[in-house]
């Protein structure tokens, strides 16, 4: 009753007074446990079977326990009953490993069919999918609070200290929030022209008075919707009146600061106070370029007008003769070589990645202007999208579940007495759902992953038991797909090429390179093949690779069409190979796979305080924000990585291959790979936060007293959204550098990619596997035929749920591609090509002359005056004797 109670009053149930009977029910399950690990042990079967009542009654109790975990807030629950639930919930999934293997040690089908019955009833037979929507940025909120580390809360109070002194020197009897438009913008005003004084101190004090007001004015505002309000409202305001270009100039004064960046190399250990100024002067440009780049209808036309002009600001040449953006790429270098070891990374990385996403465009702004250009260039268009069709996939289950054991067992025992059992439930069942194969269990079946797992199949069913009734599986509530396949097949104009040239060798015996028109001689089938090969071509790439060839050839100078893409790639390009190795020597130093070395960069100068905790509860704390802090950035490198790669490939082909060659040249696959070899769920599933710590929650609400358990609980989501988020974009970023790269390809076969890849197939995400997949996938022919033997249920989720290439046999390596003594002949003919298109189009100090224009009207070339050399003119007569009046002509052929 008090359970039933509890679910209709959540805050009651969880209350202190309830705390007594959770602890009862907890050492209950403990006790329990115990109990029945003895009676395994003994093999008591009769015990074990009167224990499933109190399995089943256990199983309703957790269930109801985590619907509170689920609805309840953090902030209004005690700890001390949180910790009590989890402990039952843990006892309970112990106590279901030990019966489940005694039953299946027993061979006892019966007992284990109905303990099967009892824990798919509960809904606990394999954990949910992760309700995870993959998008340019998390919520809003959890931008803004990710930001500040936890060591900054201290300074939120100091910014309004600044503010309200400058405020109340000027406004006396009034609030910011009781003023009109005309004395904001009058307070705004004075506040620029406080950023430039010559007093250093002066200067931070009106930076920090402005960091409040993008700070929302949060001591006049009693909600945090309030305080979102408040910035939206003042960040327009202080955009309006020049603020973000006064902030760069004073960025470049602190980047070019020698004085701050030699006391920083001499010390032996950098904290928070190194990086002050610096860190008030990115946090307002942060704020500025996160808030203005959210969409609100309710927003007024003028600033519509004021974002559209600063975006285009943002991304041109403007600020110090190039984009924020190169300016941010020259930071992170300069940190990684150690002459700047105090600048605040984490938060350089943020404005980075948030000024590339604002400027550029995000995944719904590349697939429109990928569909702009189609139109342009007179394709057909794309056949889906592939945001959409992802979204709407279903995520397979690599461990079995207990209905597939009940539907082998009954497989198993319908072929040897087809006459006694019957399955039209299921049958029916699976006829309707034509998306079940979808859900396959993809087991850790090969000697890479130690699983012990059980096989159903080796316990044949007994002949004198009964089956249950089968269980009906719940509706589900994603869109269900229409028959068919979820992609679209594709193919490219090589394979046409080889297919044909395969056919005539085959069928007449000789060969016509390039042509994929001519089928003369050639079956009919084969006409039939070519014509549906050429109907799923894929054109956009192809187009341009061979524009970039035709450009070569062009008569004058070529137009470039000047976006913000090229812009940036025209900014970053006489230092993008610095670029890039520095952004993976800051994603190896954030890995949590990664060892501490003395050697390394530190990182944590933004998040380390002056004064190392001394009790347990601040190193816990301490804890947290460092492993919060690490999070951050290989979120903010893995999305400034995803978008560059994206954003080049769409503007020209040899932008994007000149960026992922560096890469791959900086070792980023390894890299990627060894983030991956670890508990992938762990990571996904880590709570490296502190919810009433977060920034507007902490301004605006009193501040609870925390405790070491409080700390251990972390939030109750199901995941953590970064880290999931950056797992998705290394997985991408992988993908682009492999694909259709053998000697890439062959990197991940070196590096044993498959069993690392096999274990991140357990996360439950249908984003997240489709491109774990895409990259077995390509890798599958040089695994061997023992491994695609023994990986079956993976090669099946591969067939159902990535594209299909037509006459790609991947399954088979039978590729001729695949032969291994042209993979360098490969990377250097394409950096050759690359080197061609940047000098061509870029350097044009020392211009080629193979590129220069061609003259080629006859009249033009006669009748240019040529400067014969003396010794010619010496000799002329001798020349024509000898070169035209000695030799025979037939001038009428030459006239035809």
């Amino acid at each position: 009753q008090v359970m039933h109670s509890s679910i209709k009053n959540v805050h009651e149930a969880l209350s202190l007074t309830h705390y007594v009977y959770f602890n009862h029910i907890s050492s209950k399950c403990c006790h329990w446990k115990l109990s029945v690990e003895y009676c395994v042990i003994q093999k008591h079967e009769t015990t074990i079977q009167i224990n499933l009542n109190l399995f089943g009654c256990f199983l309703a109790v957790c269930d109801v326990c985590r619907h509170l975990l689920k609805e309840v807030s953090p902030s209004t629950y005690p700890y001390t009953g949180i910790l009590c639930i989890r402990k039952m919930i843990v006892s309970v999934c112990f106590v279901t490993q030990k019966i489940f293997s005694y039953f299946f040690l027993m061979k006892s089908s019966y007992l284990t069919n109905q303990c099967i019955v009892i824990f798919c009833a509960q809904g606990l037979s394999e954990s949910p999918d992760l309700e995870f929507e993959y998008s340019d940025t998390d919520k809003w909120a959890a931008e803004l609070s990710e930001l500040y580390s936890y060591t900054e809360g201290p300074e939120f109070a100091l910014n309004r200290k600044c503010f309200e002194e400058e405020f109340s020197a000027h406004v006396s009897d009034k609030n910011w929030t009781e003023l009109d438009a005309a004395q904001h913008r009058a307070h705004a005003m004075r506040l620029l022209d406080g950023l430039e004084v010559i007093a250093r101190e002066r200067r931070l004090k009106v930076a920090r008075a402005i960091l409040y007001m993008a700070q929302g004015a949060f001591a006049e505002c009693s909600s945090e919707v309030e305080v979102q309000y408040w910035m939206r409202y003042n960040i327009f305001l202080l955009l309006d009146v020049g603020t973000f270009s006064a902030l760069v100039e004073l960025l470049s004064m602190e980047i070019d600061n020698s004085a701050a960046c030699s006391s920083a190399v001499r010390k032996p250990a950098i904290s928070l106070a190194d990086s002050t100024d610096l860190r008030v002067l990115l946090n307002i440009m942060y704020l500025m370029v996160e808030t203005i780049q959210q969409d609100e209808p309710a927003d007024k036309p003028e600033w519509k007008i004021i974002k559209e002009t600063f975006r285009a600001e943002l991304g041109s040449p403007l600020f110090n003769n190039e984009p924020i953006s190169v300016t941010l790429f020259g930071m992170v270098t300069k940190f990684c070589s150690g002459h700047a070891p105090h600048f605040p990374m984490k938060k350089v990385l943020l404005l980075l990645w948030k000024s590339i996403l604002f400027t550029l465009g995000g995944f719904e702004q590349l697939q429109s202007i990928k569909v702009h250009k189609r139109e342009e260039l007179g394709l057909p268009p794309l056949p889906e999208n592939s945001i959409r069709v992802i979204r709407s996939m279903r995520a397979a289950s690599p461990p079995a579940s207990a209905s597939d054991l009940i539907e082998q067992q009954q497989k198993r025992a319908r072929r040897e007495h087809k006459a006694l059992i019957k399955q039209d439930n299921l049958d029916a069942f699976n006829e309707k759902d034509p998306y079940k194969a979808d859900d396959s269990r993809e087991d850790e079946d090969d000697n890479d992953d130690n699983d012990n797992t059980i096989e159903p199949e080796t316990f044949p069913i007994e002949r004198d038991e009964v089956m249950p009734p089968p269980i009906p599986h719940p509706p589900s509530e994603r869109v269900s797909f229409p028959k068919g396949l979820p992609w679209a097949p594709k193919v490219r104009e090589k394979d046409i090429e080889n297919f044909l040239e395969s056919s005539r060798s085959k069928f007449i015996g000789y060969t016509l390179g390039s042509d994929t028109d001519t089928v003369v001689g050639l079956p009919r089938p084969i006409h039939e093949s070519i014509r549906t090969l050429k109907q799923v071509l894929h054109h956009f790439s192809l187009f341009k690779v061979f524009g970039c060839c035709c450009c070569l050839l062009c008569q004058g100078e070529e137009e470039l069409e000047m976006c913000a893409t090229e812009l940036l790639y025209q900014g970053i390009l006489p230092s993008l190979p610095q670029y890039m190795i520095a952004l993976l020597k800051i994603l190896l130093a954030a890995a949590p796979t990664s060892k501490a070395k003395t050697d390394s960069i530190n990182i944590l100068a933004d998040v380390l305080p002056e004064e190392m905790p001394t009790t347990v509860l601040q190193s816990m704390k301490l804890g947290v924000d460092v492993n919060r802090h690490k999070e951050i950035i290989v979120k903010a490198i893995s999305a400034i990585l995803l978008l560059l790669l994206k954003h080049f490939k769409l503007n020209h082909v040899y932008q994007f291959e000149y960026m992922a060659q560096h890469l791959v040249f900086a070792n980023c696959i390894p890299l990627i790979l060894k983030f991956f070899n670890q508990n992938i769920m762990s990571y996904i599933t880590a709570k490296n936060s502190i919810s009433v710590l977060d920034f507007p929650h902490c301004v605006v609400h009193e501040l609870p007293e925390l405790t070491a358990e409080s700390l251990e609980a972390g939030d109750n989501n199901q995941f953590c959204w970064r880290n999931l988020f950056s797992c998705i974009n290394l997985l991408r970023i992988l993908n682009k550098l492999t694909k259709w790269k053998h000697s890439r390809t062959m990197m991940l076969v070196v590096f044993k990619s498959a069993p690392i890849l096999k274990r991140a197939l357990k996360v439950k995400q249908a984003m997240m596997q489709l491109y774990v997949l895409k990259l077995l996938k390509v890798q599958t022919k040089y695994l061997g035929r023992q491994w695609r033997k023994s990986n079956m249920k993976t090669m099946s989720a591969i067939y159902q749920k990535v594209r299909h290439r037509l006459n790609d046999d991947w399954a088979y390596g039978n590729d001729l591609d695949a032969r291994p003594w042209d993979f360098q002949a490969e990377e250097c003919a394409l950096r050759a090509n690359i080197e061609r298109f940047n000098s061509r189009r870029y350097d044009k100090s020392h211009s080629n002359p193979d590129f220069l224009p061609v003259d080629n009207c006859l009249q033009s070339v006669l009748g240019q005056r040529v400067d014969l050399p003396e010794d010619f003119q010496m000799n002329y007569d001798l020349w024509l004797e000898r070169e035209v009046f000695s030799k025979p002509i037939s001038w009428e052929e030459l006239l035809q």
